[in-house]
């Protein structure tokens, strides 16, 4: 079984430590793990040494922080739904990522781990990088030195494929940019005004205030897959089922898990669209996106050509919960400053290249790049709703494979 998520190469202090970071939209601190940590897993590249960084400073115990035992150092604590947790030390240093990107280096605070708990501790990714609304997030920091604007944007790659690209800074959108309004001050997540969905064209009968429950409808980069209320999901599971009667209905690959699972589709993903129907997110303003047989299923580990339900019921949590499943190959525009999200179908893995080319199509200058791989896991915790909360990534069990190794697009 694998865990996915994708991450970012960013490096950290004077002479730069490089380390591999879950591009997360549902956090907004950013860590590595300290050598001095007392506890923390083994990752795939070495503990951050802040002494060997020239430019590191502690961030010292002042009235707008949480404070260490001796009241000397800032401290942070992030705790996740799926029983993780990351604590330590806030310092500031600079950071970079690296020679693709046209971001120069700059200073900015981030945390230092001394614990690690639960899928932190086990996952390969070093840490996380907070893409989050909130003073400590990396966006909200470049946005205060002014050297972005107040917007960014990520592209993750199909199934079987990955790769990517992230985008921080503004970018000129493409005239087929589908865009939903989002409310700050609705969530402390990142939300859009759903309201409706279309099985192969045709809408379900669902309550629109379905979508608007707790925390509303929140976009995690972090989380693998999709997570509706109970209403939601029992109408778009029988829809798709009524399309796809042709289909055997199996097991899923894990005994633990009660997915729900087809053979006799093929191997190949491009012919997935002839079998399994198209679902529309219809928005507040009339807009929809539609979503790819991919932005619904992953792969069924053991039988070939067989494939499940990648989003789930919520439990009795009235918050939908969107995670990297239902925008593989969507270039996902957060554009804070206009308080709106934008999705563009295209193919996240050929983007960065064509980001390269002069005169290439949307978006624009400044880029970075992503490849694929996964995390390893044998024990996962089942899958299970997500309490509502946006968490670092739900692991769940399987999923595309995302890996995004940094290439940082900059767009000023």
């Amino acid at each position: 079984l694998f865990c996915s998520y994708y991450t970012t190469r960013l490096f950290i202090g004077s002479p730069p430590q490089e380390f591999a970071l879950i591009v997360d939209t549902g956090s907004t601190v950013t860590y590595v793990p300290c050598s001095s940590c007392e506890q923390c897993g083994k990752h795939q590249d070495p503990r951050f040494q802040p002494e060997l960084s020239n430019t590191y400073q502690a961030l010292k115990c002042n009235p707008s922080c949480n404070c260490d035992d001796d009241g000397k150092q800032c401290t942070y604590e992030r705790r996740y739904a799926e029983q993780s947790s990351s604590s330590g030390v806030l310092a500031e240093d600079v950071i970079s990522f690296g020679n693709e990107s046209k971001l120069a280096p700059q200073r900015a605070v981030f945390g230092c781990e001394n614990v690690e708990t639960g899928d932190l501790y086990s996952q390969r990714a070093d840490g996380i990088i907070g893409l989050g609304r909130g003073r400590l997030s990396i966006v909200d920091q470049l946005v205060d030195k002014s050297v972005i604007s107040d917007s960014f944007s990520l592209c993750y790659g199909g199934m079987d494929v990955g790769g990517g690209a992230m985008v921080l800074g503004g970018i000129s959108p493409p005239s087929d940019m589908v865009f939903t309004h989002s409310d700050p001050y609705r969530s402390p997540y990142y939300n859009i005004e759903l309201k409706g969905l279309r099985v192969a064209g045709k809408p379900l009968k669902i309550n629109p205030k379905v979508f608007d429950g707790r925390h509303g409808t929140v976009l995690d980069s972090g989380t693998t897959y999709a997570y509706l209320p109970e209403e939601a999901f029992v109408a778009l599971k029988d829809s798709i089922m009524k399309e796809i009667s042709v289909l055997r209905q199996i097991h899923g690959p894990d005994p633990n898990y009660n997915d729900i699972c087809f053979a006799g589709a093929g191997r190949e993903i491009s012919e997935l669209s002839k079998i399994f129907p198209t679902v529309d997110m219809v928005f507040s303003n009339g807009q929809s996106l539609t979503l790819s047989p991919e932005n619904y299923l992953f792969r069924h580990t053991k039988v070939s050509g067989a494939y499940c339900f990648g989003i789930f019921q919520n439990g009795k949590d009235p918050t939908t919960l969107l995670g990297g499943i239902v925008v593989r190959n969507t270039l996902v525009t957060y554009d804070r400053e206009n308080d709106k999200i934008g999705f563009w179908k295209t193919n996240c893995s050929e983007l960065w290249k064509r980001l390269q080319v002069p005169g290439a199509p949307a978006p624009a200058p400044n880029s970075l790049h992503m490849n694929n791989t996964s995390n390893g896991s044998q024990n996962v915790p089942p899958v299970q709703p997500p309490n509502g909360l946006p968490t670092k990534h739900i692991p769940g069990r399987l999923t595309f494979r995302g890996y995004y190794q940094g290439i940082l697009l900059n767009f000023l």
